[in-house]
């Protein structure tokens, strides 16, 4: 499904497939021959989404691209099921594995790897052909790989990257009543979406 959102239609060219049940929302660019699968979500919030050539952005995804924060996904990328990319920037070759996460303003290095349920920090960048391991955390720039079992010492190093500041604009400690009376108004824009014909 095609949506147009804060006034921009999605840009599909011929040789890309959008299935039926994905949608594909607002200020958002296909390359050539993207494939975004069964339930994929590609949504440009309040900022652009440009997906490169030959890449597949599978069952259940979520790409969202923000006004400071960009999602921008380079040429032979695979985007797997349930992963998350939220204004990251993935450059060419990178594997997106299941339930992989990507948060604003990190970048995936060309030809690198993000493992089942791994994690790329706000703010980190992955240096290219770098492989975070299944469930891992990549944190800094350039990012340090943490275990799971590591949280004090990530903690060290997160800490500074700015999580509620990158995602929501707000000051660590804001409460979370606020926090959400924001997200509630910003979200509310999509009450003005329409469905684009063809």
């Amino acid at each position: 499904m095609l949506i147009e959102h804060r006034g921009h239609r999605p840009v599909v060219p011929d040789s890309a497939y959008v299935a039926p049940s994905a949608v594909v929302c607002g200020a958002v660019v296909l390359g050539e021959r993207a494939r975004v699968l069964h339930g994929a979500v590609i949504t440009a919030e309040d900022g652009e989404v440009r997906v490169g050539d030959d890449v597949v952005v599978m069952e259940n995804a979520l790409v969202r691209g923000r006004s400071r924060h960009p999602a921008v996904i380079g040429d032979a990328v695979l985007v797997g099921p349930h992963a998350h990319v939220n204004g990251a920037r993935i450059e060419d070759e990178v594997f997106v594995a299941t339930g992989a996460s990507l948060f604003p303003g990190s970048v995936a290095g060309a030809g690198s790897e993000l493992r089942i349920n791994s994690v790329l920090h706000v703010n980190s960048r992955l240096e290219e052909r770098t492989v975070v391991p299944i469930g891992w955390i990549a944190v800094g720039d350039p990012a340090e790989l943490f275990s799971p079992d590591r949280h004090e010492e990530l903690w060290e190093v997160q800490r500074d990257l700015d999580f509620p500041g990158t995602v929501y604009g707000v000051p660590r400690g804001t409460p979370m009543r606020t926090v959400m009376a924001r997200q509630v108004e910003f979200y509310g824009a999509h009450r003005a979406d329409h469905v684009v014909d063809g």
